[in-house]
């Protein structure tokens, strides 16, 4: 399946594919993609030919990421890698745009909508109002919203994650590690931390999770929790992990998309341990990143797709954990022994068999 390219702004690093001059409809939609406030980024992800399923080209999928973007090595990133999946998969023709601020949600999920796309995926708990409104407008069009909970509309599918029990063994690795002897990343200071992006659900549970599988095998571990009020700052990210190294921190775990990348350069500058998050982001510091608390996003994203295709699409909620494979912890470094691999491991099947229920808020 070939894609089409439109035209190419190279001057504000805009580069639109699958075009959207389809009909006058397409043109209008264009135009105000480019007039709304002129920060959106569109780029379409590579399609694969599919000669057994030749017809699915015209079922058209565009996706939305937060403002973190697809750079952002976490959630948004893993969306695109499930759109990715779907189209090899499938044959179906899938685009990107790029949100750079929340004012973005509302045009380019409507210009998608009034594209005629068949289903339009919203990557992030701040779309919910944006979605809310689209998906009433547009009552034909599917819509999947990822990380938040939308119950009231037929056509709007939610992928919700239990992120606070992989936090939880990723907190449950950091204590072990504390109370660990001989490794020179870790000190006498028994303190780690945590950053979050923003006060929100999807990042909230992820650190309450942490704390307490810390606390649960640590209990007189300190604890540092920092926030940056952003997904897109790095230098932020990367002053408070600072902050907390300085305060005696030897493991962070930045919740924050690109602003957590920062921490994890912090991190590495001191030669300390981060753990990263929805990805597993070793490969930024394959040293430094011990392991990640890993989200399936792009599981979520490629499966509803094939549902919608498939016309087996389902409003409402779906729930991914570790039970499901939903979530779960990337393999850890060398530095980690296998002995606290295994533990971590038990504290799965605690979790798993609902003997332990971690928090999914901070207290």
């Amino acid at each position: 399946m070939k894609t089409e390219v439109f035209r190419s702004f190279k001057k504000r690093g805009l580069i639109l594919n699958r075009t959207f001059a389809r009909s006058a409809t397409g043109l209008v939609a264009l135009s105000l993609l480019l007039a709304g406030c002129g920060t959106q980024n569109t780029t379409t992800a590579p399609a694969t030919n599919t000669p057994t399923t030749p017809s699915n080209a015209s079922f058209k999928v565009g996706l939305v990421t937060d403002v973190g973007g697809l750079n952002d090595h976490s959630f948004n990133h893993l969306a695109y890698v499930g759109l990715q999946a779907a189209e090899a998969k499938y044959g179906i023709s899938g685009s990107v745009v790029q949100s750079h601020q929340t004012s973005d949600y509302l045009t380019n999920l409507t210009n998608f909508a009034q594209a005629g796309d068949k289903l339009v995926i919203a990557v992030g708990y701040l779309m919910d109002s944006a979605v809310q409104t689209v998906s009433k407008k547009f009552p034909k069009t599917k819509f999947l919203i990822i990380d938040d909970a939308i119950t009231n509309r037929p056509n709007v599918a939610s992928a919700l994650f239990n992120t606070q029990e992989c936090g939880y063994l990723v907190g449950v690795m950091a204590g072990l590690m504390e109370k660990q002897k001989g490794i020179a990343q870790i000190n006498n200071k028994n303190t780690v931390g945590t950053i979050g992006g923003m006060q929100i659900p999807p990042v909230e549970s992820y650190m309450a999770g942490f704390v307490a599988g810390v606390k649960k095998v640590d209990p007189t571990a300190n604890v540092l929790v920092g926030w940056a009020n952003s997904f897109t700052d790095p230098a932020s990210g990367e002053a408070i992990a600072n902050q907390q190294i300085s305060n005696g921190a030897d493991i962070v775990f930045p919740v924050a998309g690109a602003t957590g990348n920062g921490a994890i350069t912090a991190a590495k500058q001191h030669n300390v341990f981060a753990i990263g998050v929805d990805a597993n982001q070793n490969y930024l510091a394959p040293q430094t990143v011990m392991t990640s608390a890993l989200k399936a996003v792009d599981v979520a994203t490629e499966t509803v797709i094939g549902q919608a295709l498939h016309n087996q699409f389902k409003s409402g909620i779906v729930t991914f954990d570790l039970k499901n494979k939903g979530v779960g912890y990337a393999p850890p470094i060398k530095a980690v022994p296998a002995s606290i691999v295994a533990q971590v491991n038990h504290y799965a099947t605690l979790i798993e068999s609902g003997k332990i229920t971690p928090p999914s808020t901070l207290s």
